[in-house]
């Protein structure tokens, strides 16, 4: 909200209110726009990074992605009953108060059909108000990392919700328009003041913020300002016209470094980059093979593996910022390990035998479906990709779309082979298993369905044993590196462009956290 500077002229007994204008201005931009601004319709990088400033969860992380108490105090596990202490004394941005009633009516929207974040509250049953200000959570037996898994779930105001007829989240897949797309209410430190989509958002200091004062953040206004061209986008911060480039061109980092007033900043990303192929559906749609899947043979996609030289694409397309593997899930989260890690390797002539013996000597046609907005230099892993591929015969026509685009197609399994980034908030390979490799994972467009995998990730989310746990989360992924549903590419690492004025904390999960933000 604008503060305002009020002068009172006593004969006349009037008031005049002028707007001052904010003195700590954060001008940040990225290649892509958060895609919707209701809290739970997208799990996706971006838009959580920018509706994270507004909503907020009742657990949070910080920029050392350590977990920190945010709109609950505290937190208690007994059994498969959580019970969260709410923090009192907070209001959402339009003056109501944030009670129980809006966490029981928050975790059913995250539950819903619609929702993208249903995988994470799947285990809750019931969730009950104790108090006013306090909730008592029941799992589907015991949930080891239940506050892990709600970092993201972020709290929404049930009356607004009701009265903007929102009870229900967003429909991204179907671009399906409602109010909470463009419109908020949320507790967090930012108000938006104004929202147009792909060019400008204004976030402006909520002066009623219940940690105001509590963080070293000074920043009184964000202007988001997202910028496609990676080349118009570090001239912006060479120019001065930003102060903050989340993801500068990594061919530009060493001129920005060098630049009077200007820094960078670097740190190993949690979050895969892969590509995904359809080996469920019975023919491909976009292949020249008629009548059968060529991804139903592991064979073919070991071959697609083995194909893809990663080392050359850490080397010549990444800069060297990237760490190439055969995991889609990184060091730091549970379950990686460097023999899990270790790439494949690149081994054109066995590839080429792979393909022959499984009957594509000759090759075939396909589609890659790619995003051009939203990972470090994406469109160029798969200009990469197809001319690898076509070392082995293999035909790849190359889609690159915006992430707004491009996303839909996977989530309504319509693409034959994609890419995508898959980060892990929870830090725990239980989240990667849900969305991506359980046989109904919301994010599994490969069609990959293995009944023991498929039980491991029942059984680990009520499992209380590390020891044990830790063994069967092995166990999974020992299958998915001989069944290859996926092929990995590497891990970004990531890099953060900005002015020297300014100190912003990088973290793992490339979430800036203004509350942390401190200009000079």
């Amino acid at each position: 909200m604008k503060r305002l500077t009020i002068t009172a002229i006593a004969c006349a007994a009037t008031i005049i209110a002028t707007p001052v204008m904010a003195e700590n201005v954060l001008r940040w931009t990225s290649q892509g726009d958060a895609l919707t601004l209701d809290p739970h319709a997208q799990n996706e990088g971006p838009t959580i990074a920018m509706n994270g400033q507004i909503y907020e969860s009742l657990v949070t992380r910080d920029p050392l992605l350590t977990l920190q108490p945010e709109l609950a105090e505290s937190w208690t596990a007994d059994g498969d009953t959580w019970t969260f202490n709410l923090r009192k004394g907070v209001k959402f941005h339009d003056g109501a108060d944030f009670t129980a009633e809006d966490v029981i009516f928050s975790f059913d929207r995250a539950k819903a059909a619609t929702s993208d974040y249903k995988e994470q509250v799947a285990s809750i049953v019931s969730v009950t108000a104790l108090d006013d200000h306090t909730v008592e959570v029941k799992t589907d037996g015991p949930n080891p990392i239940l506050p892990n898994q709600i970092t993201g779930v972020f709290m929404v105001d049930k009356g607004w919700a009701e009265a903007n007829n929102v009870v229900l989240p967003q429909n991204y897949a179907e671009k399906e328009e409602s109010y909470a797309v463009r419109n908020t209410n949320g507790t967090g430190p930012f108000v938006v003041t104004s929202r147009a989509p792909d060019e400008l958002t204004v976030l402006e200091a909520n002066a009623n913020w219940w940690g105001k004062g509590s963080f070293p953040g000074n920043i009184d206004k964000i202007e988001y300002r997202p910028i496609a061209n990676a080349a118009t986008r570090v001239a912006a911060l060479l120019s001065g016209e930003v102060d903050f480039v989340l993801d500068p061109p990594l061919q530009d980092l060493a001129r920005i470094a060098s630049t009077d007033g200007l820094k960078t900043t670097t740190t190993p990303q949690v979050r895969s980059i892969f590509f995904g192929m359809d080996q469920g559906i019975e023919e491909l749609r976009t292949s020249d093979v008629k009548g059968k899947n060529p991804f139903k043979d592991v064979r073919v996609r070991e071959a697609f593996n083995l194909a893809i030289d990663k080392q050359a694409i850490q080397r010549v397309v990444m800069e060297g910022l990237s760490f190439p593997t055969a995991m889609i899930t990184s060091p730091g989260v549970l379950g990686n390990t460097p023999e899990l890690d270790a790439s494949y390797g690149h081994d054109l002539e066995k590839a080429k035998g792979l393909m022959a013996e499984a009957g594509y000597g000759d090759g075939f046609t396909i589609q890659l479906d790619c995003p051009n907005n939203r990972y470090n230099n994406d469109e160029k892993i798969c200009q990469a990709a197809v001319a690898m591929l076509a070392r082995i015969g293999v035909t790849v026509k190359l889609d690159a779309i915006p992430k707004a685009q491009h996303f839909p197609k996977i989530q309504k399994r319509t693409s034959d082979f994609y890419m995508l980034g898959w980060g892990v908030p929870t830090l725990d390979s239980h989240y990667v298993f849900s969305y991506l490799l359980d046989g109904a994972g919301s994010w599994n467009a490969t069609g990959y369905n293995n009944a023991r995998v498929n039980e491991i990730t029942a059984t680990i989310a009520t499992e209380t044993d590390i020891e044990k746990r830790t063994m069967l989360i092995d166990e999974a992924w020992n299958i998915v590196r001989d069944e290859k549903p996926y092929l990995p590419i590497h891990h970004q690492v990531l890099a953060w462009g900005m002015a020297d004025n300014f100190d912003i904390p990088i973290a793992a999960d490339d979430q800036p956290r203004p509350r942390f933000i401190v200009k000079n």
